[in-house]
């Protein structure tokens, strides 16, 4: 599991994910419901993504989001 500090790592995390997939950006936007434009800014680290829109494309590519409180143990 890796640990995503700001949004420049999940963008590339999100970028790496679909080009290992093999999946062009504008059909991942069509897929997931979201914005070609939305998309690029979200693979180039924007800060104002909604998160929400951010969440869809990680479910499309089957990516699974957890939090967990620092100093917390996992289970």
């Amino acid at each position: 599991m890796e640990k995503i500090n700001d949004i420049k790592m999940l963008g590339a995390l999100i970028q790496e994910t679909r080009k290992n997939q093999g999946l062009t950006q504008e059909h991942l936007a069509a897929t997931s419901g979201v914005g070609l434009r939305f998309l690029r800014e979200l693979e180039h680290g924007k800060e104002a993504c909604h998160i929400g829109k951010v969440l869809q494309v990680m479910q499309m590519l089957g990516v699974e989001f957890f939090a967990k409180k620092r100093g917390e143990i996992e289970r």
